[in-house]
Parts: C-alpha cells; sequence; structure tokens
C-alpha cells in the first residue's frame, strides 16, 4: 500500500512528441509559388485575365509555408520559424493583390503594393544576414527573394521590365526545388546526398 500511495504521488513528466523538419514542406510552396508568377512575368501565361495563379500563390506560397514556420516555432528554430511565417504573411497579401487586380472590383493604386514590398524587404534583408549563419543554400534563396523583390518595385514604379523579376523567381524556384530535395533526402537517409554548403558566418 505505501508503495501505491507513493506512486500516486510522483509526477510523471510525458516527453513532447517529436516534430519532423519542415522546411521542405515551406521549401516546395515556395518554389512552386515562385513558379507560377515567373511564368506570367516572362510572359508565359496572361497577367491580365482571370487567371488560376492565385490558388497556387494561396495555398502554396502562403498556407504552406505557415504551416512550415508553425512547425519550426514547436521545434524552437526561431530563424526558419521567423522566415517560413513572415514571407507566408507576404504571400497571403500577394494573393489578395492580385485578386483585386485580377478581377476588378474596386480602384487599387498599385503603388501601395510597392511600398509594402518596399518595407517588406527591409525585414528580408536581415534575414539574409540571418542566412549566413545557416547554409549557403539557404543564402541564394534569400538573396533571390530580395533581387525580385528590388526588381518587382523597380517594375511597378519607374516601369523596368519584369523580365528580370520573372528570372529571379526562376532562381528561387530552382533552389527551393534543389532545398527541399536535399532536407527530405538527407532527413530520410540520414546522409548528407544533396550538400545545403556550411555556413558563411559562425558567430
Amino acid at each position: 500500500m505505501e508503495q501505491d500511495t507513493h506512486s500516486k504521488n510522483v509526477n510523471v513528466k510525458e516527453l513532447p512528441h517529436p516534430v519532423a523538419e519542415p522546411a521542405c514542406l515551406g521549401l516546395i510552396g515556395l518554389a512552386v509559388a515562385a513558379l507560377v508568377l515567373a511564368s506570367t512575368d516572362l510572359r508565359l501565361t496572361s497577367a491580365t485575365s482571370p487567371s488560376l495563379m492565385i490558388p497556387w500563390t494561396l495555398f502554396l506560397g502562403a498556407t504552406a509555408q505557415l504551416i512550415a514556420g508553425i512547425m519550426d516555432f514547436k521545434r524552437n528554430n526561431i530563424f526558419g520559424a521567423t522566415a517560413f511565417t513572415t514571407y507566408s504573411l507576404l504571400w497571403y497579401a500577394v494573393s489578395l493583390t492580385l485578386l483585386f487586380r485580377v478581377f476588378g472590383w474596386v480602384e487599387v493604386d498599385v503603388n501601395h503594393y510597392a511600398w509594402g514590398l518596399i518595407g517588406y524587404l527591409g525585414f528580408s534583408l536581415i534575414l539574409t544576414a540571418g542566412s549566413l549563419m545557416v547554409n549557403k543554400t539557404f543564402i541564394a534563396i534569400l538573396l533571390g527573394i530580395d533581387i525580385a523583390i528590388i526588381t518587382l518595385v523597380l517594375h511597378i514604379m519607374a516601369d523596368f521590365s519584369e523580365i528580370p523579376v520573372g528570372i529571379s523567381l526562376v532562381a528561387v524556384s530552382a533552389l527551393s526545388f534543389y532545398g527541399a530535395a536535399a532536407v527530405l533526402l538527407n532527413n530520410m537517409t540520414q546522409k548528407t546526398l544533396l550538400p545545403l554548403g556550411a555556413p558563411v558566418w559562425k558567430p
């Protein structure tokens, strides 16, 4: 009886369930959404008629990265969590902007979009600096995103060609596909089949 009473008073701490690496999901979402937008900027598809690019930016670009970011918060990975969730919110904003522009429900001043991008560029550069402590693949992806934002702002505000935007988005897409493959295969095999590259900065 004494042993039973004692066992009832002992608080057994349950170990948390492990959370799988979510970077593959986030990178796949980014890769597909960036490719869909690039097809418009490279004039392979229409940007003016009602388009099916919005579901891809909304679900792959925005929602997939939001899920990945929330999972990274559970893993206590502040860089991945912050990067994926903030970029997911950017994709939600892009999706709504596209929705308004394509279907023309309200009068819009597209310069609002440009100023929002300029504001976000500041934080994107901070993430790019943080990526120096992660790996070379993430550095390349974030630099591609920075270039895409800068060229898109120039296209909107200075009427520059959208072709550089499309080229940079294709680069982001290709690098993200590679990163997703590396994260997935390396984790499944527990070997470095596809290297992501060592960090550039180790403070």
